[in-house]
């Protein structure tokens, strides 16, 4: 299977556990690795055929930046449910960070894979 990626999709968003958290917004970065096969965009050269990279980006911006969860657990299963509900994709990996979240560390965050259900 062949791999669609996006890097660093940086996003406002309402996202933590705290009082102060729940009145800013934080900046997440998100990645998105998602198994496509591209044999037939690549035969007939013809973007029908592929996976819409932008139409994915700008549909989990729009996700993201409406989001108001407490966990970066529960932002990432739904964006990968998103994903996999909306785009012919059989399978996805998702990075999510969230920067300056732990003095310290650049970044924590959360890695997931999940699959189209049969």
């Amino acid at each position: 299977m062949d791999t669609i990626f996006i890097e660093q999709l940086a996003i406002d968003t309402v996202i933590g556990l705290y009082d102060w958290e729940r009145t800013i917004r934080q900046r997440v970065i998100i990645d998105l690795e998602m198994d496509f096969d591209i044999r037939a965009a690549a035969a007939s050269d013809d973007v029908a055929a592929t996976l819409d990279y932008k139409a994915v980006a700008k549909r989990v911006i729009a996700f993201v930046e409406a989001a108001k969860f407490d966990l970066v657990e529960t932002l990432a299963e739904r964006i990968a449910a998103l994903v996999l509900d909306e785009f012919e994709v059989s399978r996805v990996t998702l990075r999510l960070d969230k920067p300056r979240a732990l003095r310290g560390a650049k970044g924590v965050g959360i890695r997931i894979t999940r699959e189209r259900s049969a």
